[in-house]
């Protein structure tokens, strides 16, 4: 008797021996194409402004790779993308959620749910949001892309990032952000940005890794 449950314990601690080793392999997951070569004109959008975050910024975020960019159309609205990506090794940083950046950057949160857009053949789960800062409305949508996974909440992230270490030894993730601000009723905001998430999907999923 005494004999099986030194064996069971063994076998306990050499299984999570196994596992803690494999969540903590420094798998180091590449971007398809790096985010220098994302397309400036597409589906009638056009690149109008491209900006980096500060040094202290990515000192803290530490992306893999990042992107950010002003797309416009020829009727004047503006549309805001951010992309980053984070590839799992020692080197990279993590996502961090607008859910508790934008606050801390003085944005007041007036409205947010959970949606999902069929694009294509996929289903991309996403948050649509909306906050204000002063006099300012932005529209906000935005998902963490997990292999070929959207989750809309940290949560799924955090489980999607254990499950994914622990049976795949990956660790990488990717943050996509559109954003449009209004003034008034948002419905064209939520617009704008549905049909620029319809258009760049495709092109966004083709840069990062599944």
């Amino acid at each position: 008797m005494l004999t099986t449950k030194r064996f069971v314990i063994v076998y306990i601690l050499l299984l999570l021996g196994i596992l803690y080793m494999h969540a903590h392999a420094e798998t180091v997951i590449p971007l398809n194409k790096p985010f220098a070569q994302f397309p400036t004109e597409h589906q009638g959008w056009r690149m109008i402004n491209e900006y980096e975050f500060s040094t202290r910024v990515l000192s803290i975020l530490k992306p893999t790779d990042i992107m950010n960019r002003t797309y416009a159309r020829d009727d004047g609205r503006h549309i805001d993308l951010h992309v980053g990506f984070y590839d799992g090794g020692k080197e990279t940083g993590g996502i961090h959620s607008p859910k508790h950046c934008l606050p801390g950057s003085g944005w007041f949160l007036r409205s947010s749910e959970h949606v999902a857009m069929e694009i294509g053949s996929d289903t991309v789960h996403m948050v649509q949001a909306v906050y204000q800062h002063g006099e300012a409305s932005e529209l906000f949508l935005y998902w963490f892309q997990v292999r070929d996974r959207s989750l809309n909440n940290e949560y799924a992230l955090r489980l999607a990032e254990i499950t994914g270490a622990l049976l795949h030894g990956r660790r990488d993730t990717a943050f996509i952000r559109i954003s449009s601000r209004f003034d008034g009723d948002s419905k064209q905001a939520i617009k704008r940005s549905q049909d620029f998430a319809t258009d760049f999907y495709p092109v966004i999923r083709e840069f990062l890794p599944s």
